[in-house]
């Protein structure tokens, strides 16, 4: 049995496909429009960046171009041991098992957290937000990346895959904890078909994900999402 994290809420893409999540992970935003946009809040060359739900890494080596010491953590240990092997090289990135609730981190210890799809739905994300409080240090800066479901392809695919959301309750919840939105519009970009079939079933049921590819031509999605951000 793959060690699990205590309180961890399953992340059946990831967890279950992760050679196909490696293919979303390429194909998701190749502009770095993401990442541009949290370098212009809060640059972290030189700060220590804390990537949550860092699933196998692939975000780790990028931030640790820049910054003086990277850690992410995982509560899967499966991938969290997959992300130790991409990062074997890199001796100042470190990764740790354990969920948003329960962070194997010091007080104060972080300047800069990224967080991408891992806090959707808002409520019920106060337990991990708190630990966030306790590891940040005074003027640090966390960025929660997020859909956005009343806009862009995806986002309709979305509230068809998930009719329950509610954008706007999201956006009360972290607007009240002092959060800025910054919207932004990426892109899934596909080298061929068989790659944006196999990424649709790992993200939505099997009858959606087929409706979506015939629905949908060619090899790239527009894909609105929102940059949370707060300063500490």
């Amino acid at each position: 049995m793959v060690e699990i994290a205590p309180g961890a809420v399953p992340s059946p893409n990831i967890w279950n496909s992760p050679s196909v999540y490696e293919i979303e992970n390429r194909a998701v935003d190749p502009d770095g429009t993401i990442e541009a946009a949290m370098r212009s809040i809060a640059p972290w060359a030189g700060r220590t960046v804390l990537d949550l739900g860092c699933g196998t890494g692939f975000h780790l080596p990028r931030f640790a171009a820049e910054a003086a010491r990277v850690v992410g953590v995982e509560p899967h240990a499966g991938l969290a041991a997959a992300a130790r092997r991409r990062v074997r090289d890199l001796p100042d990135v470190t990764v740790r098992v354990g969920a948003a609730q329960a962070l194997p981190l010091p007080d104060a210890s972080v300047d800069v957290v990224h967080v991408r799809w891992a806090y959707f739905f808002g409520p019920g994300c106060e337990p991990g937000l708190a630990e966030l409080d306790r590891v940040v240090r005074r003027g640090g800066t966390v960025f929660i990346v997020d859909n956005d479901a009343t806009r862009s392809t995806f986002g309709g695919w979305f509230r068809r895959g998930l009719p329950s959301y509610d954008p706007a309750a999201v956006e009360r919840f972290w607007t009240r904890r002092g959060f800025q939105r910054e919207p932004l519009m990426i892109r899934w970009e596909f080298e061929n078909r068989a790659d944006l079939s196999a990424v649709l079933r790992i993200e939505f049921p099997e009858r959606l994900a087929a409706e979506f590819e015939r629905e949908h031509r060619g090899l790239t999605v527009d894909y609105a999402v929102n940059l949370w951000w707060r300063h500490n």
